[in-house]
């Protein structure tokens, strides 16, 4: 007969495997992203992943995570966006045009390219939803469109310098307030704790919930280690960035846009009709889904994401040119694969999605820090998308 102990390891053993095999895809991406980031820190002699430049990586993978929360529906769905690059490089003119050409203020400015956008998912989703065009054709379409609207719209030539505001959107940090030294940003320590605080609350909330409600939870000693793991790699990172000047405004806006579609796809009921069209459209039918009116939404997002990209992507570089969001699509698709979305729809989060632009944004880091080639850069990611697709159907298979 076994002694309690043993049984006890057992039994942590067995809830440990099963936490493994139920979360495989998430877990094999963070390892892979911790392979990636120990590779590029040594084959940069340590550069890659000092304090300066992981502050860099995070500002630099905004724009493409921001466009993943937009991707992430559309794929889901059974569809595709080929456009998302054209069209940020578009509504990044637009931007850069009204404030420079125009003298219009930069909130007013804002305000105009969201809506743009918005006009522009309408316009896709009005196609593919109402009028049956396949989502590829229709923005295909406008990939090839938006080029001549960008060239009409500048001419061929760059656009800047801004207002210092609206640079602050890409390249600002929150101030330092109270305590703050030359050091350590002590005010973002404050919001990384605050953070932290939130999240262990959240869990344990979302814990008594689904206990509640009769779902299965994990054993208090793996919810305790999942939780731990969370929280020291939140500490971690919060640490590295307050050692640097601090946390980005563009990071908080990401976080914003990612606490906001997690609870929509996660907690609503259009977030499960998303996931029900691209399972199966012709139950989801059946069931009394709206197809029409839940796709023009999908794509009415991804169009408001497509501009609040751009406005990031220009206010970053603080210039528009015409070649602005230059294989943003071929980024965004592959950052959303990476991060288990499947290409035949019905499958994907927006954790995963930005697990992903993470590791294209740390791969396009580190070719740069070691002055790789551009053309070498190129086919580098083009074997990334290639690999990640081929992961995905070999998923589906099994």
């Amino acid at each position: 007969m076994s002694s309690p102990k043993t049984l006890i390891n057992e039994s942590f053993g067995s809830a440990f495997k099963t936490v493994i095999r139920s979360n495989m895809r998430q877990y094999f991406m963070i390892v892979a992203l911790l392979f990636i980031w120990g590779l590029f820190y040594i084959l940069t002699g340590g550069v890659f992943l000092n304090s300066r430049n992981i502050s860099n990586l995070f500002m630099q993978m905004v724009t493409i995570a921001i466009l993943t929360h937009g991707m992430v529906l559309v794929m889901v769905s059974g569809n595709i966006d080929l456009s998302v690059g054209t069209i940020s490089g578009t509504l990044g003119t637009l931007v850069a045009w009204l404030m420079v050409f125009k003298g219009i203020n930069p909130v007013f400015a804002i305000l105009i390219t969201l809506i743009a956008g918005f006009a522009i998912g309408c316009w896709h989703g009005y196609w593919v939803a109402y009028r049956g065009v396949p989502a590829f054709i229709v923005t295909l379409s406008s990939m090839i469109a938006f080029k001549g609207v960008t060239l009409s719209i500048n001419n061929g030539f760059t656009i800047g310098k801004f207002a210092e505001g609206f640079q602050e959107i890409g390249q600002g940090f929150i101030p330092r307030l109270f305590l703050d030294d030359d050091h350590i940003h002590i005010t973002s320590v404050i919001l990384i704790v605050i953070a932290i605080i939130v999240f262990i609350a959240s869990s344990i909330y979302s814990r008594r919930r689904r206990i509640r409600d009769g779902f299965k939870v994990l054993r208090p000693s793996m919810e305790l280690l999942k939780i731990g793991i969370i929280t020291a790699a939140i500490l971690i990172l919060g640490m590295v960035l307050a050692n640097y000047r601090g946390i980005p405004y563009a990071m908080l806006l990401l976080l914003l846009f990612a606490g906001i579609f997690t609870l929509v796809t996660m907690r609503t009921p259009f977030g499960r009709h998303v996931y029900a069209i691209g399972g199966n459209r012709e139950a989801a039918r059946l069931s009394g889904v709206n197809i029409k009116k839940t796709l023009m939404t999908i794509f009415m997002l991804m169009g408001t994401m497509n501009a609040a990209a751009a406005i990031m992507v220009t206010s970053r570089i603080n210039a528009a040119t015409f070649d602005a969001g230059n294989l943003f699509e071929l980024e965004t698709i592959a950052a959303c694969i990476i991060g288990g979305t499947s290409t035949s729809g019905g499958i994907g989060t927006i954790f995963g999605a930005l697990i992903g632009a993470m590791v294209m944004a740390s791969l396009d880091n580190g070719m740069s820090l070691m002055n790789l080639p551009i053309m070498y850069q190129y086919m580098v990611k083009d074997m990334v998308l290639l690999l990640a697709v081929w992961v995905d159907i070999a998923n589906r298979k099994k």
